[in-house]
């Protein structure tokens, strides 16, 4: 082999690493700590009907995130540079509501990887809060920061998969009543009509909203790996991540289905723990305590990184030590916790909240996509601007329905 053809070959397999990197850093921030804690605290409440949701977020994020990926890695700009050529400040607004809604999810994040050393430890909030803290910032101080991320979230991807399985596998929740429960409202009006909308809407928010709707997108513009000669490679990278989360989701459902219908009543101190350890005693209790702070650690790492890097191109200061900023940002998070916590219902808050961002952050990358100025001679599929136009008016009509919703969870 020569050396062309060696470098060719090595360039090939970072790019493959880095979208592989970035189907996880999307995919584990989706599944977080926020995710975990409203899939419990839903499916104690609806039982298998929660099933229709979970689909629902499932295409939702399929139509988003394929649009996101391949608008702005054909472009290179981060959504706040495309949201400026959009509308001039725009981009500086959108900025803001993410990387605030960001910094919501992240106190969440560390309250949920403080109850994870809970589980496994035994310490106090305080305690698991800081270590935790401190690990995730060991990542942003790594020499290279794009592979030691990559890697982090790769292996405990991985982890939690692996580990939610058995579970799944120990409380063998009903399968078939969960897939015929996905489809009904869609064959009966009236369901349709009644479905809880905050739910979805929370969901939607927690796993596709805000920060996280921008967190692979923005690590492949990072990376390098632009331009209408790499669609094909981006896409199959947003693919993967949508693919991830897509099984990591239902397998969470149905591991916390099977324990809810054993009727007994769940902890929601620590809803997660307490829904494992009655699905699959002291073993299920120490593995809700991995998947618990595994979560939360990889979305410490999602959330930060990703709201960091809407302030980098809109402020130098930000541009030139985002490594410390990003730092700063952990910090922050940690703090608030000791001062506010109530890691839970921050956490739903937060889901609901970043939900309403969707469709404007959507929206300005939809608009983007038929600018000359962002996307040079690229042509984006009409059908999936047209999806991506049902999903706008989707989550918007959503958010308007449930704002009512939204301001009781304050109170």
């Amino acid at each position: 082999m020569s050396e062309l053809e060696k470098t060719q070959e090595r360039s090939r397999s970072e790019t493959l690493s880095v979208l592989l990197g970035a189907a996880f850093l999307m995919a584990t921030s989706a599944i977080g700590p926020g995710f975990l804690t409203q899939t419990i605290s839903f499916t104690n409440e609806l039982k298998a009907t929660f099933a229709f949701a979970i689909l629902l977020s499932i295409l939702i994020d399929i139509v988003v995130q394929l649009n996101i990926w391949r608008i702005l890695a054909v472009s290179g700009m981060r959504a706040q540079d495309v949201a400026n050529k959009v509308l001039p400040g725009l981009g500086y607004f959108l900025a803001f509501a993410v990387a605030l809604g960001g910094l919501a999810f992240n106190v969440g994040n560390v309250g949920g990887a403080a109850l994870g050393f809970d589980v496994l430890f035994g310490t106090d909030q305080m305690t698991g809060a800081v270590i935790s803290a401190a690990i995730a910032i060991t990542i942003f101080l790594w020499k290279d920061l794009g592979k030691a991320m990559d890697k982090f979230t790769q292996i405990l991807g991985f982890l939690m998969l692996a580990l939610v399985f058995y579970v799944v596998f120990v409380t063998k929740p009903p399968v078939m009543e969960t897939v015929n429960e996905m489809v009904k409202p869609f064959t009966d009006m009236n369901l349709l009509k009644e479905y809880k909308w905050l739910v979805v809407l929370t969901l939607v928010g927690g796993t596709v909203g805000g920060y996280i709707t921008f967190s692979g997108a923005h690590r492949i513009i990072d990376a390098g790996i632009t331009g209408k000669e790499n669609i094909a490679q981006i896409s199959r990278g947003s693919i993967n991540g949508i693919a991830i989360t897509g099984v990591m989701r239902y397998l969470l459902f149905l591991a916390f289905l099977g324990v809810v219908l054993l009727g007994t009543e769940i902890d929601m101190k620590n809803p997660v723990a307490s829904a494992f350890q009655i699905g699959a005693g002291p073993l299920g209790y120490r593995i809700a305590g991995v998947v618990l702070w595994a979560a939360a650690i990889t979305s410490v790492v999602g959330a930060s990184y990703t709201s960091v890097s809407f302030l980098r191109t809109l402020f130098t200061v930000v541009d030139k030590y985002y490594r410390f900023w990003i730092i700063g940002f952990i910090i922050a998070s940690t703090s608030i916790l000791t001062l506010v916590g109530r890691p839970v219902k921050l956490l739903i808050v937060a889901g609901s909240l970043n939900g309403l961002i969707l469709p404007l952050s959507l929206g300005c990358v939809l608009l983007a996509a038929y600018k000359k100025e962002v996307v040079k001679d690229y042509v984006h599929p009409m059908w999936m601007t047209l999806l991506g136009w049902v999903i706008v008016v989707f989550t918007a009509w959503m958010g308007f329905n449930s704002f009512t919703g939204i301001l009781k969870l304050f109170q």
